[in-house]
């Protein structure tokens, strides 16, 4: 079960992963969190990503493909894995197609879970987190369910960031759905419903 992962910020995708890596036990494979690793490992593309992260720039598509196909030779995605917030472009899935291809692992499907942006931008405003536990409630919760802290409103949970976020992932991601769409691969999942719900769905799409 080899798994690209796509959806808007807010769409409920963390959370199908989380679930199927508790079932399957599917290694989730999140860019941020190896790019995270690798600095802090020391690794040659480690040390080379972290030089454009110092400066506030964004690592180039090379070095993250060379990351991905690293972290897909350890042991636990010999059982397949699900890459998240990897790729984000058409041309970097051609690149990671390309490589996975060498590998012998390709792709066994692009699972999309699709929720309406305005959904999105009320789930995501109406979000509120635990400054003790960072339990994540909505603005119902007065103070956090699990340990009684105080709840608050991230940041970037306002309607003119979470807008703004929404319209650059459209404008980057619509061509990515099209390409593997293109590919036969993109499998699409209504996530506007409960999330065992969405995830009875996506084990049944993906044949599982």
């Amino acid at each position: 079960m080899n798994i690209v992962l796509l959806g808007a910020p807010g769409a409920g995708k963390g959370t199908q992963a989380a679930k199927l890596v508790e079932e399957f036990g599917t290694p989730h494979i999140s860019t941020g969190d190896m790019l995270r690793a690798a600095v802090k490992a020391g690794t040659e593309l480690g040390k080379k990503a972290k030089s454009y992260m110092d400066a506030g720039d964004l690592v180039p598509d090379d070095v993250i493909i060379g990351l991905v196909t690293e972290r897909l030779q350890d042991a636990d995605t010999e059982k397949g894995f699900i890459l998240d917030g990897f790729p984000r472009t058409s041309a970097q899935a051609v690149a990671l197609d390309a490589e996975l291809s060498k590998l012998g692992r390709p792709l066994d499907a692009a699972l999309l879970v699709d929720v309406d942006a305005e959904v999105i931008v009320k789930r995501l405003t109406s979000r509120r987190m635990c400054r003790d536990c960072n339990y994540i409630g909505s603005a119902s919760d007065e103070a956090c369910p699990k340990c009684g802290g105080e709840m608050y409103q991230r940041d970037d949970d306002n309607e003119a960031t979470v807008r703004n976020r929404l319209d650059v992932y459209e404008k980057s991601t619509a061509p990515l759905i099209d390409y593997y769409r293109g590919c036969e691969l993109l499998v699409t999942i209504d996530g506007d419903r409960d999330p065992n719900v969405v995830y009875e769905d996506v084990k049944r799409a993906l044949g599982l």
